[in-house]
């Protein structure tokens, strides 16, 4: 047999460490630091005492019952003056009150619970948000919303695990074998806890290799999961392009691998639930066997017999209680170590301890030497300096994968430069609040993105708490008011997922009319009109334009003749700057910029 090398036992330890790491995490929900959370602590005290007096009126019930057997037995009687019938009436009310305390302490600990659960959610949410762009081009929504799920849902649970699970189990298995121990003697006892033993180590031998299956069944459900919410978010090119039968193919070989993973994890449920029963019905059986012997000797009566009966089912309840307890607790491992991976994935673009407020005094954009790669091996910006002066307009042209859109998101801190540095009025972007830098920039992108939510809520998101009549203002000046008021619902016309509801020309509008509310001194358009008919261009022009007064404007622009009237326009190369200068003035040099726009000059005169 192949012995398991040190990378193997690295791998399980790590596994073992993420469990008590996940812990740990949890922990503070349950017994939190912050004197203003009292209120929690509190509720977990009464839970847990709630909890005791159930498991002891739970082991007393039996000694009820035994004595009301003995009275009704004929050669037995009973040592309480009860009679049979007020003895049966006790066991039934110990029964109840067992039963009203653990529900008791359920509703106690539900608002412990829900606060974790919500808390949790929004450490994650919030989390999710500080992550770079880096980190979210490259995740898969679809999967990232699952182990969210997930996870979320495994904290109450686990948190109910830790205080009334394991510890409770023990307890209540001691104070049975005690009874067992004093009442009948020590081979009682003894086959009781060899029972135990056996049991726990097949529950947790089994469930351990379960674990595995239900991670690769959760891999698979993740996968099928990305692939549909992928395909759905890609509803018009997969009509475009004819591929619904694909996609439906697609979809239903991921399902396969999880219908696979699924059945293994079935068919390893049922041996697991065979051999739970094996051991705990084989265990019973031979305790009942020695109080049978011991009452056809006379050393027991039938109560004895009875009681010893219940105490074994007593037993049965909480060790099958475990099995269910133990596979799901070690699931919530799973799923909230996926969950804790996911917040300990640090951010790239952090705020330095001391970051400031950054003050806006001219809104002057300076690019100092900068540069930059997505990956180590391949720079897009090779050392460009360009300064932006207050209130002027900077276009920046090229050709695709010269570096242009990255100027605009080395400027909004999606991503930290490699060398030199990004200022605005004299201030490093990178000493100074990202909220802060934020708020001063307003950004056009080529392809608005909507909330699948109404138009009055997708233009006041440029300003939370913004009036109507100041939604309204900014709807005018992008020149889209009209249009709205024409709508039977008006403002409250839902715009659908992503804006589809509304064509390419109304979400650019939708979205100006948002940037011009938020009112930012610097306004960066990130090739605005690049993917609108020439028509709908020309409209948005104007809006542009007025949105760009007063303000310092750059212009990432695919089309030449939407910047021809820019203050300066820089031309971009290969991630070097090779020309700057008006309009006029690169056209008059002949070189790269002229080449560019003879070249879509030709294009647009074919076209026509």
């Amino acid at each position: 047999m192949r012995r398991a090398g040190p990378h193997t036992d690295a791998n399980l330890n790590n596994e073992r460490l993420s469990g008590w790491r996940t812990i740990r995490r949890v922990m503070p929900y349950l017994w939190p630091a912050d004197p203003d959370q009292a209120w929690v602590k509190r509720r977990v005290v009464f839970a847990m005492l709630a909890l005791l007096m159930a498991k002891i009126v739970a082991v007393s019930t039996p000694l009820l019952y035994k004595q009301a057997v003995d009275a009704l037995a004929e050669d037995g009687v009973s040592t309480l003056a009860l009679g049979a019938v007020g003895l049966t009436l006790a066991y039934g009310l110990a029964r109840l009150m067992s039963n009203g305390f653990q529900q008791l302490r359920d509703a106690i600990f539900a608002a412990v619970g829900q606060r974790a659960l919500r808390m949790l959610a929004l450490e994650t949410f919030t989390h999710i948000h500080r992550l770079s762009m880096r980190y979210h081009i490259t995740r898969k929504t679809g999967g990232l919303s699952r182990i969210i799920e997930r996870g979320v849902k495994g904290v109450e649970f686990l948190l109910r695990f830790l205080l009334f699970s394991i510890g409770p189990l023990v307890l209540e298995l001691l104070l049975i074998a005690g009874i067992l121990f004093f009442l009948f003697d020590v081979w009682y006892l003894a086959v009781v806890a060899l029972t135990i033993a056996l049991y726990v180590w097949f529950t947790f031998a089994v469930t351990e290799w379960r674990v595995k299956l239900r991670k690769e069944m959760n891999d698979q459900d993740t996968d099928a999961n990305q692939k549909a919410i992928d395909s759905l978010l890609n509803f018009e090119t997969v009509k475009y392009f004819g591929a619904e039968s694909r996609e439906a193919a697609r979809y239903d070989r991921a399902m396969e691998l999880y219908a696979r993973a699924a059945l293994k994890t079935s068919y390893s449920l049922a041996f697991l639930n065979f051999g739970q029963a094996f051991l705990i019905t084989g265990g019973l059986a031979a305790v009942m066997v020695m109080a049978a012997m011991g009452v056809q000797r006379g050393d027991l009566t039938v109560g004895d017999f009875v009681m010893v009966n219940a105490y074994m089912i007593q037993i049965t309840m909480p060790l099958n209680f475990l099995g269910t307890v133990y596979r799901e607790i070690r699931q919530a491992l799973v799923d909230m170590g996926e969950m804790f991976d996911l917040l300990e994935q640090p951010a790239e673009v952090t705020d330095k301890p001391d970051a400031a407020a950054l003050k806006v005094s001219g809104g002057q954009v300076e690019l100092d030497n900068v540069v930059f790669g997505y990956e180590a091996e391949r720079p897009i910006l090779q050392g460009v300096s360009l300064t932006v002066e207050p209130g002027k307009t900077v276009a920046i042209v090229g050709s695709s994968g010269s570096g242009k859109s990255t100027i605009g998101r080395l400027l909004f801190r999606f991503y930290d430069v490699v060398g030199g540095s990004v200022k605005i009025d004299g201030q490093d972007v990178r000493d100074i609040t990202q909220v802060s830098l934020h708020d001063m920039i307003g950004v056009v992108p080529q392809d608005t993105v909507l909330f699948n939510d109404s138009i009055r809520y997708n233009i006041a998101y440029g300003r939370d708490g913004a009036t109507q009549t100041e939604i309204e203002a900014a709807a005018k000046a992008a020149q889209i008011h009209n249009f709205i008021m024409s709508l039977p619902q008006g403002y409250d016309t839902t715009v659908g997922e992503r804006g589809l509801k509304l064509s390419g020309g109304e979400k650019q509008r939708v979205g100006i009319a948002r940037t011009l509310l938020k009112n930012p001194p610097i306004l960066l358009l990130d090739e605005a009109t690049s993917a609108l008919d020439t028509e709908t261009e020309q409209e948005i022009q104007g809006a542009l334009a007025r949105a760009g007064q007063g303000r310092t404007v750059i212009t990432i622009a695919h089309r030449l003749s939407t910047i021809a009237d820019a203050d300066r326009i820089v031309v971009l190369e290969k991630g070097v700057i090779v020309e700057t200068g008006t309009h006029s003035e690169l056209l008059e040099r002949q070189g790269r910029y002229a080449q560019l726009w003879q070249r879509q000059a030709s294009e647009q005169g074919e076209a026509a």
